[in-house]
């Protein structure tokens, strides 16, 4: 059914309201993707019964899924460019770090 949009649609809009930052919904759009790509390696490649298809692949398979068309090129990109700043931020991060 809907349950792993829900439960991206709820944790990103838990984020914004808690932190109340752009950033902040970048980071975490971010981190629940790596976590789902990791997860899926996991199942992949490793032969274990529990893992299942409990969770989806990642965010832009989520999109896939639920639609199509202008809309889905319309989000993948806004999912790109959220990718983008999340590469900004970590490499300003990164060049301002102090020793």
């Amino acid at each position: 059914m809907y349950i792993d949009l829900i439960i991206v649609i709820v944790l990103l809009l838990l984020v914004i309201f808690v932190f109340r930052k752009f950033s902040s919904f970048v980071y975490a759009l971010a981190i629940i993707d790596i976590f789902l790509r990791i997860i899926d390696y996991l199942r992949l490649n490793v032969p274990l019964k529990e893992l299942g298809n409990i969770f989806p692949s990642n965010i832009p398979a989520i999109l896939d899924k639920y639609t199509d068309g202008m809309l889905l090129q319309i989000l993948m990109w806004i999912y790109v460019f959220i990718y983008v700043c999340f590469l900004v931020y970590i490499t300003n991060y990164f060049i301002h770090k102090r020793k």
